[in-house]
């Protein structure tokens, strides 16, 4: 006589939900302009050694997202909504400015949903040691309002310190003059400028690049810092 093992036997397969295409759990929010995309730019799928699924959406420009339009929120939370629908198992947002939305965003989407970098802030302050802060570099400082602070829950906010990418007359070219950007150009400038930022503020014990087209230069900040660096790429 054979005796059947239970953990031989044939088990139904759970429900669940099959779709055309599978490997992408990464879903990455994307404002709508058209600019240089350096490799380590969130919005530039190379920067991935994996698929990721992006959602441009339309009509969030710029100057809206940095504004914190309340409209905006409608259009994310249907493109987030789009790229679960394809698979995405994460929602990533491709500016630090996405912030403005984190709180009703990761209440509605229902899967992990990281808008901005600055959502990490706490977690790196408490790496730090207390008398330390963290250096933010962000495309224009002025962006990062009490809201923004809030949406990521950021309490120890004197343990801040900011620069603006802006400040690099390259940098600023990625929005007022894109045919005429450097790459290479703006990358000796933001290291020079992360390299001014800490002389000037030695209690700095790690930096965060708020802005999406600044991880591309992220090692060479790193390199003339000697401080640990953090981005969204």
């Amino acid at each position: 006589m054979v005796e059947v093992l239970s953990h031989c036997a044939p088990k139904a397969m759970s429900a669940r939900r099959f779709r055309a295409t599978a490997g992408h759990a990464i879903g990455i929010l994307v404002i709508d302009i058209a600019y240089p995309l350096a490799p380590g730019n969130v919005a530039n799928a190379s920067t991935f050694p994996f698929p990721v699924l992006y959602k441009i959406l339309e009509g969030v420009k710029p100057e809206k997202l940095l504004a914190g339009d309340p409209e905006i929120l409608e259009v994310l939370l249907t493109g987030g909504r789009e790229l679960i629908a394809r698979g995405a198992r994460t929602i990533v947002g491709a500016c630090g400015s996405f912030a403005y939305f984190q709180k009703a965003a990761a209440q509605a989407l229902g899967v992990p949903t990281y808008l901005s970098i600055m959502t990490l802030v706490p977690l790196i302050l408490q790496s730090l040691r207390s008398d330390q802060k963290l250096g933010v570099i962000a495309a224009d400082a002025r962006a990062i309002t009490p809201r923004v602070l809030d949406q990521c829950n950021v309490v120890a906010r004197d343990r801040l310190a900011y620069a603006s990418a802006i400040d690099a007359p390259e940098f600023a070219k990625l929005l007022t003059a894109p045919e005429a950007f450097s790459s290479d150009v703006c990358e000796g400038e933001i290291a020079a400028l992360a390299e001014r930022f800490v002389a000037e503020n030695p209690e700095l014990g790690a930096i965060l690049l708020q802005c999406s087209d600044l991880p591309p230069y992220a090692a060479r900040i790193q390199k003339v810092t000697g401080l640990p660096v953090y981005d969204m790429s």
